[in-house]
């Protein structure tokens, strides 16, 4: 099925983060219908109420529904980490992951499934060109996107398609990494993090939300890297985007630095990840910002 046809009615997961309150309304504006789960009484028939935590997902919710796309997950650099903090990242993945899928099972369908995951899955691998058959890295990261994915499980023992999303770093002003780098870059004072030489897999909003919207309509299964075709170094991704700003990007951020303000985090941000989207392009998707250098000031306008 083509980008612009992803099909019928999509129940949706996580619909009010960035990318999923951006993916409704792309989805809407085709005209397809979206019905969003809610963790409070729900308002309006485009809404069903859902409690993962207590297992409670109404048969309803499936109704009509032709493919599911669960985008749920507490902010992984929202806090600092500790042990809770760990355990609810954790759950708030794999919990809301397993019993859709497991209550896709049950009823025998609907028979797409995408679900999210990230890049962090590679753990850190320098200069190594990693595609979706690479095995996981190591650390906390890599754990969490290995448990994550292996959550949609029940999904696939009952034959139904199972894609996975491994999102790298989305570029867009409205939040993200992006969104906390920006008033830096702005006052010239943002630079190499941690050296700079560690590869960042990066992807427009945009992008974003067409490759989800293509696989959607894809028949697909397996993992697949949401990243553009041209992964940066940290220093040269920061430079472009300073340059768009006409500003210097010369101001280095030390390790240590990093470590002391965010804590176990900081090593997802100096990470090296050479993260190709192979499965993606492979499916015919052709992305609109293939590229960061030419429009990288339309990425920071938004």
């Amino acid at each position: 099925m083509s980008t612009d046809q992803p099909g019928t009615t999509v129940l949706l997961a996580g619909g009010s983060g960035l990318i999923g309150s951006a993916l409704v309304h792309d989805l809407e504006s085709r005209g397809t219908r979206v019905r969003r789960l809610v963790r409070r009484e729900a308002s309006g028939e485009n809404e069903v109420s859902w409690s993962p935590q207590d297992g409670v997902l109404p048969d309803s919710a499936f109704d009509g529904v032709g493919s599911v796309v669960v985008l749920s997950g507490a902010g992984v650099g929202d806090k600092r980490w500790n042990t809770a903090r760990k355990r609810e990242l954790l759950r708030s993945r794999t919990s809301t992951t397993s019993l859709i899928a497991r209550r896709m099972a049950e009823l025998g369908g609907p028979q797409r499934l995408l679900t999210a995951s990230a890049v962090g899955y590679y753990g850190s691998r320098g200069d190594a060109e990693l595609v979706e058959t690479d095995a996981p890295g190591e650390g906390f990261l890599a754990d969490l996107c290995q448990a994550w994915e292996a959550a949609a499980q029940p999904a696939r023992d009952a034959g139904i398609a199972v894609a996975t999303a491994r999102t790298g770093l989305v570029l867009t002003p409205e939040g993200g990494a992006l969104g906390k780098l920006l008033p830096l870059l702005k006052l010239g004072l943002a630079g190499p993090m941690g050296g700079g030489k560690q590869w960042w897999p990066w992807i427009s909003l945009t992008d974003e939300i067409r490759a989800l919207v293509h696989l959607i309509g894809s028949d697909v299964t397996g993992p697949v890297n949401l990243t553009a075709p041209e992964p940066l170094r940290n220093a040269e991704l920061t430079r472009v985007l300073a340059k768009a700003l006409n500003r210097p990007a010369t101001v280095p951020v030390p390790a240590f630095a990093l470590r002391i303000v965010l804590g176990e985090f900081s090593s997802d941000l100096l990470a090296s990840q050479r993260v190709l989207p192979a499965a993606l392009l492979a499916d015919g998707f052709e992305f609109r910002h293939p590229r960061l250098a030419p429009v990288a000031e339309e990425i920071i306008a938004g």
